[in-house]
Parts: structure tokens; sequence; C-alpha cells
């Protein structure tokens, strides 16, 4: 029989690199997550961690992800770190949601199974709604569908079914919009017209985030490990410019930098070489470690906070639970940009890193709203 227990870890900052240790949390009372449930299923080989950072705001949203981590420590250290990452995102983005993530370790290309998803599934409805799940790397709509099958708390699924399809539309629609904020702050006009953006990761939403930014008239620079990603780019828009890799792409003279593709690329090698005014990325953990965000901010680089300006995908999602509306949701991820307008103000006004002033915004509205839930109805 499957078993599933459920413990407290302590919480890591939502800049944390997949893969290290989790850090320590800081002086927040949401240092801690929730529940963290290890679910097996011998039978089909499931084996997944469901981490719910917090409740404060309502039931927790956030993807499953399924990947071929090298141990389940990895394998934890990263739920833990995207489940908070997740809970300071849906603060940020005005929903009443949580923060939860979960992991299927395993080789979702040769691993992913009907009856592994619906074991998965089966694990997400034992929660009674405390955990909503998506996609993530590794999953797709089709896969929600499948553990839908399952469970009563899935988003993400495909339209057929009543879903939101693709959520890397909006994703990176209110990455773009978090850009134009940025080049507001650091240039005076909302626009990228004329600037070289660096677009590291051309998949599900660094491509989308290219389409914005060529309307926006922005010169465009690329790379990505998939030669089949760059060239449906470069078969749109030849005049899009290919480095060799992420480490030629920090190196390369660029107005923004847009980390689209795995966590962790601002580190203490990468931030001293950094050419780039603004950063501005998809990508989820972009911070490797605590105080990144100073070492930005002490060589005038605005850092534009990941898991504001990328929770368009989120937003996109979360409408589906009162029934998908795409209009609706396009609003809502279009007030990206006010945020992170009010973020750089905030940060400018309490002399912080704009990481820190997202954190602070997140944390006021997280313990205002579980406050006034204390009050008696």
């Amino acid at each position: 029989m499957p078993n599933v227990f459920g413990a407290p870890h302590k919480g890591t900052g939502p800049d944390a690199q997949q893969g290290h240790s989790p850090v320590p949390p800081g002086v927040s009372r949401f240092g801690t997550h929730e529940q963290v449930v290890f679910c097996q299923d011998e039978a089909s080989g499931l084996r997944a961690i469901i981490a719910i950072y917090s409740t404060a705001l309502g039931p927790s949203l956030g993807g499953t992800r399924f990947y071929p981590y090298a141990s389940e420590e990895e394998a934890l250290s990263d739920v833990l770190n995207l489940s908070r990452g997740m809970a300071y995102k849906a603060a940020l983005a005005g929903l009443d949601l949580g923060g939860g993530k979960a992991v299927i370790i395993g080789d979702p290309a040769t691993e992913k199974t009907e009856a592994k998803l619906r074991a998965y599934g089966r694990f997400v409805q034992s929660l009674n709604g405390r955990y909503y799940t998506a996609c993530d790397i590794g999953t797709y709509s089709e896969d929600m569908d499948v553990i839908a099958r399952e469970c009563r708390f899935v988003t993400g699924r495909t339209v057929e079914h009543g879903g939101a399809g693709d959520s890397s539309i909006l994703t990176a629609f209110g990455v773009y919009q978090g850009m134009r904020a940025a080049a507001e702050t650091v240039w005076g006009s909302p626009t990228l017209r004329g600037k070289r953006v660096g677009v590291e990761g051309v998949g599900k939403v660094g491509h989308r985030l290219v389409e914005h930014l060529r309307e926006d008239g922005a010169d465009i620079v690329i790379c990505d490990v998939d030669e089949a990603a760059i060239d449906r780019v470069r078969s749109l828009h030849p005049e899009v410019e290919v480095v060799a890799d992420s480490d030629e792409m920090i190196r390369t003279d660029l107005d923004v930098y847009a980390p689209c593709a795995l966590g962790g690329s601002l580190n203490d090698e990468t931030v001293p070489v950094l050419k780039a005014k603004v950063v501005c990325g998809s990508a989820n953990n972009q911070l490797a470690h605590t105080g990144v965000e100073k070492s930005l901010a002490d060589r005038g680089i605005l850092y534009t906070p990941d898991y504001v300006i990328n929770s368009g995908g989120l937003i996109q999602v979360a409408d589906e639970i009162e029934g998908f509306d795409f209009d609706r949701a396009k609003a809502r991820a279009a007030g990206i940009y006010d945020t992170t307008r009010k973020i750089f103000a905030l940060a400018a006004d309490e002399g912080v890193p704009p990481a820190v002033a997202a954190d602070r915004l997140a944390e006021r509205r997280m313990s205002e709203i579980s406050r006034l839930r204390s009050i008696l109805l």
C-alpha cells in the first residue's frame, strides 16, 4: 500500500540554487514549512515529495516537477526552495493562494506512466485541497488531465478539459511587463526599443519573450543548449544573434540579461563580469545564494526579482479555480508592471536591493491577511 507522512522542515530562500543545501530561514515568521509529504507507491514506482510552505493566504498552489534528481536530498532541497518561492509569488500577484510545490523523482522521458501519474494524483487528493498542482519542468497539461482522473485539485489542464492550457503564454507576458518597468526605472521609458537584450534559454517561455521583445523593437541575443529551440527562433527572426553558451552570454555587451533557463546563474563568478544594466528573466531562483542581490546592487545592476515577474503562469493556472477566462487572467498579469514599479520605489525609499523590498511586501501581505483570518466569523 502507498504510504504518506508529513513533517515540518526549515524553510529556504526563494533565491536558493537547485541542488544546494537548504539555506536557514530568515527572521520572517514564514521561515518554516507547514507540511512536507513524502509519497511512495511501490507498484507504480512513484517517488514524490509535496511541500506546502504556507496557507496563510489560502490553499497552496504550485507545479509538479518531474526530474531525474541524483538523490532524494537534492529533490527535497529543490521542493523546499520552490514552494517558498511560490508563496511569495502568490502574495505579490495579489492571489488568495499559498505556496506549494511537488517533485516526482525520475526521468520523464523514460519513467513517466499513467499509473505513476494517477498514483500521484491520489496523494494530492489526500491533502483535501491544501495543495493544488499544475505543470512544471517535465510535466504538461496532458499530464494534468491524467492526474485529474484521481484528483479534484488540479490546474493547468488542457483547453479541451476546461483548463488554461500552456501557462508559458502569460509567464512570458508578465516577464515582459517587468522588463518594461525596469527599463522605465533605468532609462526613463517603459520600452525596450533599441536595447540589446540577451535571452538565455528560448524554450517554453524564452521564445515567447523574444516575440514580445521583437514587437517592441529590441535587438535580441539568444543561447540555448537545445539546437532545435535556437532554430525555431531563428526561423522566425533570422536577425537574432546567437552566442555559444551562458558563459558567453554573461560576458556579452547587453543592456538587459534575461535568464530563462535553470536557476543559480547569478553567482560570485558571474556577477563581477556581467555587463548588463538590468537583470530580468523567467528562471526561478536566479540568485545562487543570499548576498548576490547586494553584489548586483553594488555594481549598479537593477535586479528584477524573478518570483515577481514570472508569476504570470501562476496567475493563468490560478484563474482555472473559478473557471478560466483568458482576458481576466491577462489583465491581472498586466498588473506585474505596476507591482514591479512599486518594488523598485520601495527599494529606493528604504535603501535596500529590490529582492529585499519584494520579500518585505510579500511578507507584509501574508502577515496582514493571515491576521484578518483570525477574526471569528
